[in-house]
C-alpha cells in the first residue's frame, strides 16, 4: 500500500474511534456530568466552537475560518508524510494521529457547527479545558513529532 494510503487508513481509524465514541457520550451525558475518578476525571458534554482552549470561539465566522486551517493542516500533514517524515515510522505514526484527530473534530464543525468534548480533568477547581479523543490524538502525535524533531530522530 501506497505511503498516503497508509496515512489515510490511520487517520480514518483514529477519526472513526472519535466519532464513535462521541456517538455513545451525547446521548449518554445528556443528564449530566459522570464522575469517573472523584476529584480528578469527570465526563461532561461540552460544545466547544472554537479551537484549542475555546481560542476563537467567539469570533465571527470561526467555524469556516477553522475548518479551512484543518483543511490546510491535512494537506501539510499529508505532504509532510510523503517526505523524509514519511520514512520514519514513529513521524509517520504521528502525522497519522494529528490528521485523524483533526478530521474526528472536522467532521463535528461541519456537522454540528462545534466540536464535542466530554473529558474534564480538574483538581479542586482548577479544570484543564474539556477534551475528546481526537484532542488527544493531535496532543500526542504533536509532542511526539515535536520530540523526535528536536532529537533529530523524525
Amino acid at each position: 500500500m501506497k505511503l498516503l494510503g497508509k496515512l489515510a487508513l490511520i487517520a480514518l481509524a483514529v477519526a472513526g474511534a472519535d466519532q464513535l465514541i462521541k456517538a455513545i457520550m451525547v446521548p449518554w451525558l445528556q443528564d449530566g456530568p459522570v464522575t469517573i475518578i472523584p476529584g480528578l476525571a469527570r465526563l461532561v458534554l461540552a460544545y466547544n466552537t472554537g479551537a484549542a482552549f475555546s481560542s476563537f470561539a467567539t469570533m465571527d465566522g470561526a467555524r469556516w475560518l477553522l475548518v479551512g486551517a484543518t483543511l490546510v493542516a491535512l494537506a501539510l500533514a499529508a505532504w509532510a508524510a510523503s517526505g523524509p517524515l514519511g520514512r520514519n515510522r514513529g513521524s509517520f505514526w504521528a502525522l497519522g494521529l494529528i490528521c485523524g484527530g483533526a478530521l474526528g473534530n472536522l467532521v463535528d464543525r461541519l456537522r454540528l457547527g462545534s466540536v464535542v468534548d466530554f473529558v474534564d480533568l480538574y483538581a479542586g477547581n482548577w479544570h484543564w479545558p474539556v477534551f475528546n479523543l481526537a484532542d488527544a490524538a493531535i496532543t500526542l502525535g504533536g509532542v511526539y513529532l515535536a520530540w523526535a524533531l528536536i532529537r533529530g530522530k523524525a
